[in-house]
């Protein structure tokens, strides 16, 4: 199960009720031609709403529509709604710069407001997000023993990139994207020109080119770490965050972090999240969740072993946990569906 690392973290916390925090973001970056699938062309920017709002109760209330890809690929909001069913974990969700907030039962506002496209310059405060995060884990409590966090940011793993180049790591291929087939030179022009655009210091070069929900989380991570035990659920986007802590030497206890998966982030030949991972400093355990959707009966989900569809919504660390508390894939499998289907 584990893809760099070992098990210890991973029998630390197993049998551990869990609550599942949602950081959901919108940057301007998600409207740019061609950069994401990660929603309803024309209204991407509803994708972390929606998410929230089907995790949370099963309903949407935002739109009518789920969030899905051109080819009809369902969020990945499926898998952890099916999860939270099968679990019973508490879920939160943590409104890190939204243009509609969702109706859910307990929304944290931490006083974000959505970013503008990294093209132009993003323009954030990168030091009072990060010290935001700080902050909010310092104040944050849930009353159960571990933590998943995981993200809807659209357009995330272009950012991600950026702040990979931006502070040096090498990140060329590295990368992940919503698509099968990644928009590899769309990305580049766009990434080229942040880097462009960005100058000052590391702190000013990173509001240039990143998104509130990375620089949020890796103050979170660095506060939330030396007090308890943290999952952060998701492919590259939170090796971006990790790189950020490791950077910009935030403190952070490792032993109380790791990160969650799909095989299907694992696998994709377009990145190569290991690579990441281990440039890091400090060393965290990686998981990945074997589960696939090969002997599904409604051939759109198929799609996800194709990858049309790779990570999000922590849909990673939600199989992962449910696998931790003994549920098989054939189980996991049926509730997905039913999910779907209901």
């Amino acid at each position: 199960m584990h893809f760099i690392g070992n098990d210890k973290f991973l029998e630390k916390i197993r049998g551990k009720k869990a609550t599942f925090l949602l950081a959901t973001s919108v940057t301007q970056t998600c409207e740019i031609e061609g950069i994401t699938q990660a929603g309803i062309p024309g209204i991407i920017h509803l994708t972390p709403t929606l998410d929230a709002e089907f995790v949370d109760s099963g309903k949407l209330f935002s739109l009518e529509k789920m969030a899905e890809t051109p080819k009809g690929v369902p969020t990945p909001a499926i898998i952890t709604r099916a999860v939270k069913q099968m679990t019973d974990f508490k879920f939160e969700t943590l409104n890190l710069g939204l243009r509609i907030k969702p109706k859910v039962e307990k929304l944290h506002d931490v006083g974000i407001c959505e970013s503008k496209s990294i093209i132009n310059g993003a323009e954030i405060d990168a030091k009072s997000i990060i010290q935001k995060g700080i902050d909010f884990a310092k104040r944050y409590t849930h009353p159960n023993e571990l933590l998943i966090f995981g993200e809807s940011t659209p357009s995330g793993t272009t950012t991600a990139y950026a702040v990979g180049k931006i502070l040096g790591y090498k990140s060329d291929g590295y990368f992940s994207s919503s698509f099968l087939n990644t928009p590899s030179s769309l990305k580049e022009q766009v990434v080229k020109k942040a880097l462009e655009n960005a100058n000052g210091d590391i702190y000013n070069r990173l509001g240039c080119v990143a998104d509130n929900m990375l620089l949020f989380t890796a103050g979170f991570v660095s506060g939330y770490s030396k007090k308890g035990d943290i999952v952060l659920g998701g492919g590259t986007q939170m090796a971006a965050v990790l790189l950020i802590v490791d950077a910009l030497d935030l403190e952070i206890d490792p032993q109380n972090v790791s990160l969650m998966t799909t095989k299907w982030v694992l696998e994709d030949k377009n990145s190569d999240i290991k690579a990441l991972l281990k440039q890091l400093k400090f060393q965290v355990d990686g998981y990945y969740s074997d589960f696939s959707f090969e002997d599904a009966d409604i051939p759109v989900l198929k799609l996800y072993d194709d990858g049309e569809a790779k990570e999000g919504v922590g849909a990673g660390a939600a199989l992962c946990y449910a696998k931790m508390l003994d549920f098989s894939n054939g189980e996991i499998l049926t509730k997905i569906q039913k999910v779907l289907t209901s």
